[in-house]
């Protein structure tokens, strides 16, 4: 009867902090740090590795309002939205909330943003608002579908 206390002992000692551990997953607040600093290098290729690439997933941006692929949202920014950009700098608020289920993660927030235009008018300062939604594919959690949008206020 020792011998399985000490047993059930070790187990709950040393495996059960571990099973905790993977249950939480990832530092997402360290991901979408990292997220927005690939954005404010202005390149679409640097934050392409946060994306899934299916063809069917569904993007909301301020402007255009929506992009139906990763593949025409990095294409989009490359050619007529960076282009525009002296730089930018997003930062993400201190607010961010993640709510995880299973393989599915939703992360929201809010940011900064710190633009200079090329068109030599003002610069561009505002708030914003941002939901993200990951999905685990294989090791990696993988953006499926976001929402980027600015109060009107």
């Amino acid at each position: 009867m020792k011998t399985v206390f000490t047993a059930a002992l070790v187990v709950a000692t040393f495996c059960l902090p571990v099973a905790a551990q993977k249950q939480t997953g990832p530092d997402f607040n360290h991901l979408i740090k990292e997220y927005y600093a690939a954005w404010s290098t202005l390149n679409a290729d640097n934050p392409a590795k946060y994306y899934a690439k299916d063809a069917d997933l569904i993007f909301f941006d301020i402007d255009p309002v929506k992009y139906t692929s990763w593949q025409q949202y990095h294409d989009t920014f490359k050619n007529s939205v960076s282009p525009g950009f002296i730089s930018l700098a997003l930062t993400p608020n201190d607010d961010i909330k993640i709510t995880r289920s299973g393989t599915l993660a939703v992360a929201t927030l809010t940011f900064k943003l710190n633009a200079k235009l090329k068109d030599g008018s003002a610069p561009m300062e505002f708030t914003g608002r941002h939901t993200i939604v990951f999905q685990k594919r294989g090791a990696k959690w993988l953006i499926i579908h976001e929402h980027i949008s600015k109060p009107l206020s």
